[in-house]
């Protein structure tokens, strides 16, 4: 039986799935117009999101009041030191469930740009596109999903903001590594389940370069907090999240041809 390849280092894996993400804005320069127009939907819902993040903003002060009265009767400066990581707590939570709701939203809303995107992303790929259409409601349902998610790590993250003194940074650190992994969970769905491949399966695979994926929806969350990013980068994600699917298939292969005998 052949010994398996050694694997690659978590930083270097996690580095090449940045590089992965700037390979999709690469694919500016080769489709312009196909990109340019998926540019459309990502600044439609940007545009509402980023009204909720500023309507949070505003009237952060009066909700944080309103969720911590026990600190009224407390002394200075822990009162200010509570009221603080509520308010971090609360604003990197909004931000996290606004950069998941924009992935799902967007995807629901450009279905028929972006199709039209990991369709060229696979022709200029090399592969074949699978004749299997993701279809509409199928984007709703895994947009309705990836918002639940997000849910979920959007008060996981709010609750570790509360913690004394480092929880403004854990709380920050966490939200962009759950969030992080959800949009690239959720962007190589389509190339993956495109060629039958269950939620199972796909969980696998990611898990299996889990850096790589790590790395890829890291560099998509962080350009997505640069202001008007969320919506330059959308198109590069889904181009970047195609070329992504293809080296986790790449290495599924690799690692049973390292195993078998």
């Amino acid at each position: 039986m052949t010994q398996p390849s050694p694997a690659p280092g978590a930083l270097p894996a996690f580095l090449g799935g940045a590089a992965t993400l700037a390979r999709g804005f690469g694919f500016w320069a080769r489709r312009p117009r196909l990109m340019a127009w998926g540019l459309i939907p990502a600044a439609i819902v940007g545009v509402v999101l980023l009204a909720a993040l500023m309507t949070l903003a505003v009237f952060l002060t009066r909700i944080v009041d309103a969720v911590t009265p026990f600190a009224d009767a407390w002394s200075e400066p822990w009162a200010s030191i509570v009221r603080f990581a509520s308010g971090t707590a609360l604003l990197g939570g909004g931000v996290v469930l606004a950069v998941v709701s924009f992935t799902a939203l967007t995807l629901i809303v450009g279905e028929p740009f972006y199709d039209r995107i990991w369709r060229a992303a696979e022709s200029v790929s090399g592969a074949t596109p699978p004749q299997a259409d993701y279809g509409f409601w199928r984007s709703v349902r895994d947009g309705v999903g990836l918002v639940l998610r997000g849910l979920v790590a959007a008060l996981v993250a709010a609750l570790l903001g509360l913690v004394p003194l480092a929880g403004g940074a854990l709380g920050a650190v966490t939200a962009v590594t759950l969030t992080g992994w959800l949009l690239a969970d959720e962007l190589t769905t389509r190339a993956l389940s495109a060629r039958g491949i269950d939620a199972r399966e796909r969980r696998r695979l990611r898990r299996a370069q889990r850096s790589r994926v790590l790395g890829f929806g890291v560099a998509t969350q962080l350009c997505f907090l640069v202001p008007l990013g969320a919506v330059i980068t959308m198109p590069a994600a889904i181009a970047g999240s195609t070329m992504l699917a293809h080296t986790l298939l790449e290495g599924r292969v690799r690692a049973n041809a390292d195993v078998a005998p």
